[in-house]
């Protein structure tokens, strides 16, 4: 599967690496590739792995991750344009950090979320949310944390790139639980867990945790 990475930071090159080993034909995409040289040379040349525009990286792909700043998010994906993005499946993996306040915050929160103002702006792209309530070490071995028994959520329109997504992370990544939580707008919920998951960063010292639902 063809996949292309909209953004070139550290959750992009750790899912970009996983996806390569699994198999996929991956492509980053950056505002200046040629940083992303030395990363390049640590996959030894790696032929399923390559970098590009953010622009070559989207016609790239088939799926789409979105792994930019959430703040700018809708910015860089206008910046991409809509006509490239349509009919895609894109993964929005981003949060819409705020440090303003000197503290942690969302910019996006309550009554929407930075999922849905994706959507919103690029109607004709099936966007799906996950991957966001965990590290990106987490992301890509979720055995690492109580043996793969906790959870990951789920949140879009388009049932079809729902399962597409969820065959992605259990069969590329080895996620045994995805739950489902419906429409979009429940990307509200995923990524307002960041409140407690700060607290428990701070309580812990690190980042290596989850959430499993019980009952």
């Amino acid at each position: 599967m063809k996949i292309g990475f909209i953004g070139s930071g550290n959750a992009a090159q750790t899912l970009g690496r996983s996806l390569a080993k699994a198999g996929h034909d991956v492509k980053l995409g950056a505002r200046t590739p040629e940083k992303l040289n030395a990363w390049l040379d640590q996959l030894h040349q790696d032929e399923r792995v390559r970098v590009g525009t953010v622009q070559e990286a989207a016609a790239h792909g088939d799926i789409l991750f979105n792994a930019t700043p959430g703040t700018s998010s809708v910015e860089a994906l206008s910046d991409v344009g809509s006509q490239v993005l349509q009919g895609k499946v894109l993964i929005d993996i981003a949060l819409p950090l705020d440090f303003s306040n000197g503290e942690l915050t969302l910019a996006v929160a309550n009554t929407d979320s930075l999922g849905e103002q994706i959507q919103r702006a690029f109607p004709d792209t099936k966007v799906v949310k996950t991957l966001n309530t965990v590290s990106s070490a987490i992301m890509v071995n979720p055995q690492s944390v109580a043996d793969g028994q906790h959870d990951l959520f789920i949140s879009g329109n388009d049932a079809n790139a729902k399962r597409i997504v969820t065959a992605i992370l259990k069969e590329s990544f080895g996620w045994e639980s995805v739950i489902d939580l419906g429409d979009i707008s429940s990307a509200r919920g995923t990524e307002m867990l960041l409140a407690i998951s700060s607290r428990i960063y701070q309580s812990r010292g690190n980042m290596n945790f989850n959430i499993k639902i019980v009952g």
